[in-house]
């Protein structure tokens, strides 16, 4: 009886240092990763609550979309600073042009961010996703392999889409770029 208790108590020990050496050991890998550059990080915009859009949604006009709160401005400073503690460098800072995107990728505070419609959500628009993914992936192939990491700042289903991964609020996929195909996945990416 004691040995099955022994053999079990060392058995919980196993896997609960186990599955944290894990996690260090992933994050510590993708933090090297995004600090070699050749990558791209896809960000899923910071907290803004409710769902979708309104259906009198103009993209010039942040009063009829879905915006940050609080909580997701404060979400996006804390992941330019954890970029930023972590010594990565960024190459470029791209965005879908909703302006909770546009929000969450200037509130990064790592550089100037530009405009990439083909990041834009085609949620409530289904006619746009094929077209959309075809140019974002024809862009995502053009980028150069030796340059630092390109931040992407988008919608759910934009990185589901692309990568097959569903993430949460301000958590992303890391991506590899590769001269003969145009990236690979290497993991998600959740600073919180």
């Amino acid at each position: 009886m004691s040995y099955i208790k022994f053999s079990f108590l060392n058995l919980l020990i196993f896997f609960t240092f186990g599955f944290t050496a894990h996690a260090e050991n992933k994050d510590g890998a993708l933090i090297k990763a995004m600090q070699g550059g050749g990558h791209i990080l896809m960000i899923r915009h910071a907290k803004a609550p409710g769902f979708g859009d309104p259906a009198n949604i103009k993209i010039d006009d942040c009063s009829t979309q879905r915006n940050l709160d609080q909580q997701g401005r404060q979400q996006s400073e804390k992941i330019g600073e954890w970029l930023r503690s972590n010594n990565i460098e960024v190459a470029e800072i791209y965005s879908s042009q909703w302006c909770r995107c546009l929000d969450t990728a200037r509130l990064l505070n790592m550089g100037v961010v530009k405009e990439l419609p083909a990041l834009n959500s085609f949620f409530q628009m289904p006619e746009n996703r094929e077209p959309s993914l075809r140019t974002l992936k024809q862009f995502i192939s053009d980028q150069s392999t030796n340059q630092k990491l390109i931040i992407m700042v988008t919608h759910h289903v934009t990185i589901a889409a692309i990568s097959g991964q569903n993430v949460a609020s301000g958590d992303g996929v890391l991506l590899k770029l590769n001269a003969s195909a145009p990236f690979e996945f290497v993991g998600i990416f959740s600073p919180e």
